[in-house]
């Protein structure tokens, strides 16, 4: 069948399942920053500890960025309702294994799993979209399916504060099964076979390089932040090991002669430039979520639902600033629009230096309002931008690496950050340990959550104070790192974008060419940025 034979009714019913497919993942990503704090618990969670937090928040992510290129070609040539129906499947059984972890370790393997199942779902998922409507009815589905990602980052806080509230940890990952279940009765009943007619290689090295070289990296960095050091082998080693297996991927991909993952496109100065860019924002975003988490229900005291509602401010900001900044770029260039917006984002995060245990929270709630207003103005306009500078056969590519630098500076954001809070954390609170009984004083180490812990049980109040008062610190002193990290972008951005001058005519002066402003090709540029969505998935803030 074709979508030229599909009544206009199946089309539209086939879109509301596709973005039930959306609104797992996006719920998914959005509802675990609410649980980590509960996961940390001793009593009512898993008693994990900062590092394990860190994996059961990067091993998704890291799943998801590194097997998207291939979940992809399995689609083209097995199908793609086969791929996204597996893609669920998986989902749905790593989610009842994650619910039902009896330790950090078993949530740690069930969340990689769950990132396996989000990467089979999202390229199948936007490509049946894609076969399913064509010329301008494909432009209002993807705008329609994109909403999808915004409802996730708003409802998903907010659900998993329910179900903390109500329930055991382990609900937030159960009530993704009925989703799942939703989807697939959809996906039986609606949607033809699509198949591309064009099938790309596999390339299981360049998926084993990706994985190992990133989970390596990873591992370096959050070990440094177990073992408060980083001169020790077990640090510097597999961080070296995996830069080197990533350069190792790099060139395989040079060599290959239809990479998934092409590196020749980032030397393109306005489209590498901007990548980076949005790289290192998505690296701030995801440390400075992993802060809030604790800082929300650990230092404040809040309830999983309180945290959850006062969350809400990023999500709206993130959804309003899309369109916002797009008008705005119509009117201006891109970049006047968004580098101010980067910078000021990177000021929004710095501002969690300035928070403490008493700050009023309509101070906090106008911060992560602003924040996600200033993340929606860059994310999508420099998106389309950077793809729409590319030739339209290039674009399949040109997303590959977008969702990829993505996802990988989240992994590094998560690891980065967290290893900052644990080694500022120990050095704080190591001044008020003095005289304190050795068990006690290993359990305060660890964490803040493990300290309050072991406070409140030994009746050390004194001791609980003062891991509130060393976890801000922390808090603070990563955050000054966060905003220079995003500092760092705008100022790649506003080079990338820089304008270039054009050739002069014969007896005229040469113009200033404009990046992202309006042109000619302003419609055929934004056409290319709304297939590009399609193929590779609407990668939207999700944390």
């Amino acid at each position: 069948m074709t979508t030229s034979t599909l009544p206009k009714s199946r089309q539209q019913l086939i879109l509301a399942v596709l973005m039930v497919c959306s609104l797992l993942i996006w719920l998914e990503n959005t509802i675990l920053s609410t649980t980590l704090e509960t996961l940390a618990d001793p009593v009512h969670g898993l008693n994990a500890g900062p590092a394990e937090l860190q994996w059961a928040t990067g091993s998704y992510t890291l799943a998801f960025a590194t097997l998207m290129f291939t979940a992809g070609a399995l689609g083209d040539r097995f199908g793609h309702r086969v791929v996204l129906a597996t893609g669920l499947v998986v989902f749905a059984a790593s989610s009842v294994w994650a619910a039902y972890a009896g330790d950090a370790g078993q949530l740690i393997a069930a969340r990689a799993a769950m990132g396996v199942g989000s990467a089979l779902i999202m390229p199948a998922n936007m490509a049946i979209l894609i076969w399913t409507f064509t010329g301008p009815a494909r432009s209002t589905a993807i705008a329609i399916s994109s909403t999808a990602a915004g409802v996730g980052m708003a409802v998903g806080p907010v659900l998993a504060g329910v179900l903390l509230d109500h329930f055991w940890w382990g609900s937030v990952f159960l009530v993704n099964v009925p989703v799942v279940v939703l989807a697939l009765i959809g996906i039986a009943l609606l949607v033809p076979d699509f198949r591309s007619p064009v099938v790309r290689p596999l390339e299981p090295a360049g998926m084993l390089l990706s994985v190992t070289g990133l989970a390596a990296l990873a591992y370096g960095l959050i070990r440094a932040g177990q073992v408060a050091a980083w001169g020790r082998t077990d640090v510097w080693a597999p961080i070296v090991g995996g830069l080197i297996l990533l350069a190792v991927f790099v060139r395989v991909e040079l060599r290959s002669k239809t990479p998934s993952f092409d590196p020749r496109l980032l030397a393109q100065r306005v489209f590498g430039g901007g990548n980076v860019a949005l790289g290192l924002l998505l690296f701030a975003v995801s440390a400075v979520t992993f802060y809030n988490a604790f800082y929300l229900q650990g230092a404040r005291g809040y309830s999983p639902m309180e945290a959850g509602l006062a969350g809400l401010p990023t999500a709206l900001g993130a959804i309003f600033g899309a369109p916002v900044g797009a008008r705005l770029v119509h009117r201006w260039s891109l970049r006047l629009v968004a580098v101010p917006a980067l910078i000021v984002a990177a000021l929004t995060m710095g501002a969690y230096g300035l928070f403490g245990l008493d700050t009023p929270l309509v101070w906090i709630e106008v911060v992560l309002l602003v924040q996600g207003l200033s993340i929606g103005m860059v994310l999508g306009p420099v998106t389309a931008a950077l793809i729409s500078t590319l030739p339209l056969e290039r674009a399949g590519a040109g997303s590959a690496i977008t969702n990829t630098v993505r996802q990988t500076g989240s992994v590094i954001g998560i690891a980065v950050g967290g290893t900052i809070m644990s080694i500022v954390y120990r050095r704080a609170i190591e001044p008020s340990l003095d005289g304190v009984p050795g068990p006690v004083r290993e359990q305060a180490r660890v964490s803040a959550e493990q300290a309050r812990h072991v406070a409140t049980t030994s009746n050390l109040p004194a001791l609980k104070q003062a891991a509130d008062d060393a976890f801000v610190h922390a808090m603070h002193v990563g955050a000054v790192w966060i905003m220079f990290v995003t500092f760092v972008g705008a100022a790649v951005l506003l080079l990338a974008l820089r304008p270039v001058r054009k050739p002069a005519a014969a007896g005229g002066e040469p113009e200033p060419a404009r990046v992202g402003g309006p042109t000619a090709d302003e419609t055929a540029s934004r056409a290319r940025a709304e297939d590009l969505t399609a193929r590779e998935g609407d990668d939207v803030v999700t944390r």
